[in-house]
């Protein structure tokens, strides 16, 4: 089955929690200044906490028989900071590989295994103001999406996406590449996109002017209830499929920086995750900031 025919058929699709967060309150873990967790791919200790990471998220879907979304470690792997960083070009077709070669080990048709490709915007992805414009997307993106898809993504997940013309141009240059890709928002507790247009708005005028659309859109780095769900029309869920959701209920300004992990309660943020998913058919349900797989363990405990 497909990323895609699972997404029609499928009522349920778990997505990692996170995981460049949890490595980086790891004593023996160092992430890289600008590429993050990527490199780890080629350390011994490194790849073996990656990949238990990876297991945890993929054991409690396997449990359930359920599909998971697992993306290769790629966010902001351009190719500028990529020569910045001194790695080689073939970074994200190895990050690619790690994540295809896990997919590989634990096949089970009964809970497949979905490779994503990771996209970050160029800038702070807190920072509306300095999103690409969309003509700058489409060059600036580019060579990773080509990247990505060469290496053998299932799907492409543009993540944490600011402002719409960023994500215009990344849909303008994704749509022709024949590949399944995904948009996925910051939003403020408006359920705003963080350049001010309300996500709805952000979702139609992409629909409107792409010339293939993307497969859906999401939201992460946000908090369940900053969708607004009970003030939003129910169009938007036909289009609205995903949400990787942050622990706590504090906005972006509050938590940029924040050395202290915080965390509402599993229960506040596993039932209104349950509730986008069964009252709205958000399809798609992971965790950001804060998460790990006691929280995946919630949703397919209740």
């Amino acid at each position: 089955m497909s990323f895609e025919q699972s997404i029609h058929i499928e009522p349920l699709i778990l997505a990692e929690c996170a995981i460049a967060e949890r490595l980086r309150r790891m004593d023996d873990i160092v992430l890289h200044p600008t590429l993050f967790n990527t490199p780890l791919i080629y350390d011994d200790i490194g790849s073996r906490r990656l990949t238990d990471i990876y297991r945890q998220y993929r054991d409690i879907a396997d449990s359930a028989k359920l599909p998971i979304l697992l993306c290769a470690p790629t966010w902001r792997v351009d190719r500028q900071r990529t020569l910045d960083g001194c790695m080689g070009l073939h970074l994200n077709r190895d990050a690619v590989q790690f994540i295809r070669d896990l997919q590989k080990s634990w096949h089970n048709p009964t809970s497949p295994v979905f490779v994503g490709g990771l996209i970050g915007p160029k800038n702070d992805c807190y920072s509306p103001q300095e999103a690409l414009s969309i003509q700058e997307a489409q060059s600036y993106h580019g060579w990773q999406s080509e990247e990505l898809i060469k290496a053998g993504v299932n799907c492409i997940v543009c993540q944490t996406i600011p402002a719409v013309s960023e994500a215009l141009g990344l849909a303008q240059l994704l749509g022709p590449m024949n590949v399944p890709y995904l948009i996925s928002f910051v939003i403020n507790r408006k359920a705003e996109v963080l350049d001010g247009t309300p996500l709805k708005n952000a979702i139609a005028a992409i629909d409107e002017k792409a010339s293939i659309p993307p497969t859906g859109y999401m939201v992460n780095c946000a908090f369940p209830s900053f969708i607004c769900a009970d003030q939003q029309e129910p169009q938007l869920f036909k289009r609205l499929i995903g949400i990787q959701a942050n622990a706590s209920s504090l906005d972006h300004r509050q938590l940029d920086g924040s050395e202290l992990l915080q965390k509402d309660s599993l229960e506040s943020w596993g039932t209104q995750m349950l509730i986008l998913n069964r009252t709205h058919g958000v399809k798609i349900l992971g965790g950001c900031c804060g998460t790990d797989d006691t929280y995946l363990r919630y949703l397919i405990s209740h």
